[in-house]
């Protein structure tokens, strides 16, 4: 209902005539011209000042109000003036819209501050990652031209280091590319109709020497299973398992074991790997994912690796419309499990 400053004046005035011409009809020899005249005056001095005040006071803050906000240019407040000025209660209208606004930027401000702490904290991840293998590398470099290199043994051992620490500085600055383009959407899922018990099996055999010298043992369950097919980008899924089964080996028992195990349902196939090493914390889980995380940092700088793995893991999966979940328990292992898009039956 549209009610402007002269309709609601006009209703009021007329409220407060009818009110005072009753009370002065019940005044003892009042008479009719009396009651007109009052009712009159009454109607008249009561429309135009309650007029004014509303006029004055509301509306045409209101518009004030309105205007200041389209002088700032705040494009998200996209209320019109049309539809505050015929509003019963404008004033109300309008501070319902600019906590909404604000609301809304307050959310926006808390999510820039949590991003620039997160690129603050990943700037100084990624300049301590880069700087140990090239520091590294420069000193064994710095040696061998200080004389060292007159030395066969010497010089052949520490070409050995510097090589291995720029192999590390190469994995590094491939993992980040990869995760640049993962999360930026450049780096395109390329669906195939793939096997997954053939991926799981060659990534077995990929990694046997690896398991071998921890003593590890690698198992698909069921055993009996040898086709499974899935939509899925055959590259991608080979770099997600290769990663969380090689995890699996470096933080498992030795001398353990490590299990991969695929369950079919009708629209969705799910694998888990798991092992039996010595988990990881239940105040830790919600970070692994985070790049650069990693749970026992001394031990990870021993078995290698640029701490991106998982998160690289994440994106992809993300990218396959699917999610990936873990759960562990101290001393008895940890599983991460995921899902991904079943075959149609026609095709299988």
């Amino acid at each position: 209902m549209f009610l402007s400053p002269r309709w609601i004046a006009l209703l009021c005035a007329a409220l407060i005539t009818t009110i005072t011409v009753v009370f002065i009809s019940f005044v003892p020899q009042t008479s009719a011209d009396i009651m007109f005249v009052g009712g009159i005056s009454c109607f008249i001095s009561s429309f135009f000042f309650i007029y004014y005040v509303i006029d004055t006071l509301v509306f045409r803050e209101v518009n004030k109000i309105y205007t200041t906000i389209k002088k700032l240019k705040i494009q998200d407040f996209d209320i019109a003036k049309k539809t505050i000025i015929k509003s019963i209660n404008p004033l109300s209208k309008l501070n319902r819209e600019i906590y909404n606004y604000v609301s809304k930027k307050q959310e926006e401000i808390n999510e820039l501050k949590k991003m620039e702490t997160f690129r603050r904290e990943f700037l100084a991840d990624v300049s301590h990652e880069l700087k140990t293998p090239i520091f590294a590398a420069q000193g064994f470099v710095h040696t061998l031209m200080d004389g060292a290199i007159e030395d066969p043994d010497v010089a052949q051992r520490f070409l050995k280091k510097a090589a291995k620490s720029l192999d590390g500085l190469d994995i590094l600055v491939r993992d980040l590319v990869v995760l640049t383009q993962v999360e930026s959407g450049d780096l395109k899922m390329h669906l195939a109709l793939i096997n997954l018990i053939e991926i799981v099996n060659e990534i077995f055999e990929q990694l046997e020497t690896k398991a071998k010298k921890r003593g590890t043992k690698l198992s698909l369950k069921p055993k009996s299973l040898e086709k499974v097919l899935v939509l899925a980008d055959p590259q991608r899924i080979s770099q997600v398992l290769i990663n969380l089964i090689e995890n699996a080996i470096k933080y498992g028992k030795e001398n353990g074991k490590v299990q991969v195990a695929i369950t079919e349902e009708d629209k969705k196939v799910w694998v888990s790997i798991e092992d039996d090493g010595p988990g990881i914390p239940q105040d830790q889980l919600p970070r692994i994912f985070e790049r650069f995380y990693r749970v026992d940092k001394s031990r990870s700088r021993e078995t290698g690796g640029t701490g991106l793995g998982l998160a690289i893991v994440k994106h992809i999966l993300n990218a396959h419309d699917s999610s990936i979940s873990v759960s562990s328990k101290i001393d008895k292992g940890t599983r991460f499990t995921f899902h991904l898009a079943k075959a149609p039956k026609e095709i299988a």
